[in-house]
């Protein structure tokens, strides 16, 4: 037996996969996985914990609307809803 290169080995067992089954690996939609420094990684994680966070308390403040039945309306104290308990008179 000769020895086997690591290129050979892969085209092998390639081919061997094609004998044998259908299936594709679905394509590469996004850029390979590359390196980061500690400090980039770092402000990722602390960026990604912070929108968690956000969005953890936006659904926990929608949970306890719904469950106290609130309301949320629009206030306008100098719109339609203000005057329609003032009636506005000249004082001459």
């Amino acid at each position: 037996g000769s020895p086997v290169t690591t290129e050979e080995r892969r085209l092998r067992d390639k081919k061997h996969l094609n004998d044998i089954t259908a299936a594709r690996l679905p394509p590469l939609h996004h850029s390979p996985a590359k390196l980061l420094s500690i400090e980039e990684s770092i402000a990722i994680q602390i960026q990604q914990k912070e929108a968690y966070e956000e969005m953890q308390a936006r659904l926990a403040a929608q949970k306890l609307a719904e469950r106290l039945n609130i309301k949320m309306l629009r206030f306008e104290p100098e719109g339609e809803a203000s005057s329609q308990y003032r009636e506005v008179r000249d004082e001459d």
